[in-house]
């Protein structure tokens, strides 16, 4: 057979050995965005512009009253909360962290 059939049960990505083909002269492209270099904010509403949820040290766990919801998905950078520690009100490990 000289071409593929439409009908094919093997999927273009593969050989038909089952085995991911190779494919020359075809690319990917990826973009990745650049993390921000680590700065002291002025205060929350600057800080929040850039990590929408807040930045937090490793390991970092929101400290919350009972029955309130914690925020889970801060940007963990230690460098960044180090220099904004002072609006870490809460003294939790996180920075300006809202939902």
């Amino acid at each position: 057979m000289l071409g593929a059939s439409a009908s094919s049960a093997v999927p273009a990505s593969a050989s038909s050995s089952g085995t991911p083909a190779v494919h020359s002269g075809s690319s990917t492209t990826v973009t990745v965005a650049a993390k921000p270099k680590p700065i002291k904010y002025k205060n929350c509403t600057a800080l929040n512009k850039v990590y929408k949820h807040g930045v937090g040290k490793k390991g970092a766990k929101d400290e919350v009253a009972k029955g309130s919801k914690p925020v889970t998905n801060f940007t963990v950078s230690t460098k960044t909360y180090t220099l904004n520690k002072k609006s870490d009100r809460d003294k939790d490990g996180i920075a300006c962290e809202k939902h």
